[in-house]
Order: C-alpha cells, then structure tokens, then sequence
C-alpha cells in the first residue's frame, strides 16, 4: 500500500487564499440573505487544485439553508475567486457545514456535567 503523499505547502498557501478571499467576496458581493453569518473556517484543495471543500460555521441562521445557499452561489463565487488568484485552475466550490464548534460545546456541557455529579458524591 503506497504511503500517502501530506499536501504540499503551496496547497496550503492556495487554501489560505481561498479561505481569506471567500471569506470577503461572501460578505461584500454575495447578497444571498440565506447566507446570514457564515464564517468559513477551512478550505481543504485536491492535490490536482480541482475541487476545494469549504468548511463552514454559521452565528445566525440555519446551517442547511446556508449551505444550499453558498452551493448555489459556488459558481459565482469560483468566478470571483477566478478574477483575484493568479493559479491556472481555480477549484469547485464544495461547501460543507462546519460540526465543530457544536460538537465542542457538546463535550463542554457533557464534561460540566460529569464534575457537577462528582462533585455531589463527595
């Protein structure tokens, strides 16, 4: 089994471009009030720059609307990304609903309730 190849660094510094120019073309350009906050929180590139999956959270609103929402405008937003990197294929937009900041509160509220049981046994 051939071992997998880690990305390499100019992938990150293309995701890191990505990220921070969707980041502004979604909150001046894209007038999609579905959208409501959405903060993107990584951009993960395929090693051929084909496709890009875009991780997202979102403050106000509902998550699943705001993902149809950005994967409606992916191709207005790919073309905006088109006209501010400088890299001969600009990657499929691919938004996905980041479950991470839910899923921490979660493990936060699970361990306040483990210490506030142990703390009454004692």
């Amino acid at each position: 089994m051939p071992a997998r190849k880690s990305p390499s660094n100019r992938s990150f510094k293309v995701a890191d471009q990505i990220q921070r120019d969707l980041t502004e073309l979604i909150a001046r350009e894209l007038k999609d009030p579905r959208v409501g906050m959405a903060t993107i929180q990584a951009v993960e590139v395929t090693p051929d720059y084909a496709h890009a999956k875009v991780y997202f959270s979102v403050l106000i609103g509902d998550p699943q609307e705001t993902e149809d929402a950005l994967n409606q405008a992916a191709g207005f937003l790919r073309n905006g990304l088109f006209k501010r990197l400088h890299i001969h294929t600009v990657p499929t937009l691919h938004f996905h609903f980041d479950r991470t900041t839910e899923r921490a509160a979660d493990m936060n509220a699970l361990i306040a309730k483990a210490v506030a049981s142990r703390s009454k046994d004692e």
